[in-house]
């Protein structure tokens, strides 16, 4: 029976939370790392176990990446659809590895695919979310030309999330790539208007605008360290916290 009890104790209670495809390959150059998936699925599942709801949209570059594709000879449109049903693979196998450690899920899709998953449609996912079920967007908007990053934070906004959670292999937003240089700065808050001026590259503009505009924070914090997907949704100082002021 799902559980709301606890959900009083955290910061944030409806989170959607941003995995990008190349996270889920580990220490792989491609694919889907096992150990990996289980991890992300046991972390999600303490949230939900917490009376949290739950929405995810992962990326589809450890599959397909569309940017690529020119060099392959695929025009733009085709390659982004491609891409689409990467993340739909993706998608899949979280949606797997959740229902394997007791976790309900539904997996709506952004393009028709009826064997496989419900079309989006808000009020559902809405529905599903509210009797504990943890809901993974896939196929993006359905349309070209918008990246896994747009499709999170629209998601985000048409749910009513109260933040969005991009989860990655860093600690959070530096100043400059802390892994080519480890004199980076690492900021624990920013402004909106502080990350234009700053010219850091948190997500794609389009996707980083609708949050703005919509008054929807941003976390950007490291999913591998186990634990912190709870501690950032509770409001502990982890990651970098991204709001309007």
């Amino acid at each position: 029976m799902y559980n709301t009890n606890n959900a009083s104790n955290y910061r944030y209670r409806r989170i959607l939370l941003k995995l990008s495809g190349e996270a889920l390959m580990g220490t792989q150059q491609f694919g889907i790392d096992a150990e990996r998936l289980e991890q992300y699925a046991l972390e999600v599942k303490k949230a939900v176990d917490e009376g949290l709801q739950v929405a995810i949209v992962i990326g589809g570059g450890n599959i397909f990446r569309g940017m690529h594709s020119p060099k392959i000879g695929i025009d733009r449109v085709q390659g982004d659809y491609m891409g689409m049903l990467a993340t739909s693979i993706n998608g899949m196998a979280l949606q797997s590895a959740l229902e394997q450690v007791g976790v309900y899920t539904r997996l709506l899709s952004g393009i028709k695919m009826e064997q496989i998953c419900e079309p989006y449609v808000r009020r559902r996912a809405i529905r599903h979310l509210e009797k504990g079920r943890v809901v993974i967007f896939v196929a993006g908007l359905g349309s070209p030309y918008f990246t896994t990053d747009s499709a999170a934070s629209l998601r985000a906004i048409e749910i009513g999330a109260d933040v969005v959670l991009k989860g990655t292999r860093v600690d959070g937003v530096y100043s400059e790539d802390p892994e080519k240089n480890p004199d980076a700065v690492r900021y624990s808050n920013l402004s909106f208007q502080e990350v234009y001026n700053k010219g850091l590259n948190i997500m794609d503009m389009t996707a980083f605008t609708l949050c703005r505009e919509n008054n929807l924070p941003i976390i950007v914090f490291d999913m591998n360290e186990e634990g912190n997907l709870l501690k950032v949704v509770h409001g502990d100082k982890i990651g970098t916290l991204i709001t309007e002021h």
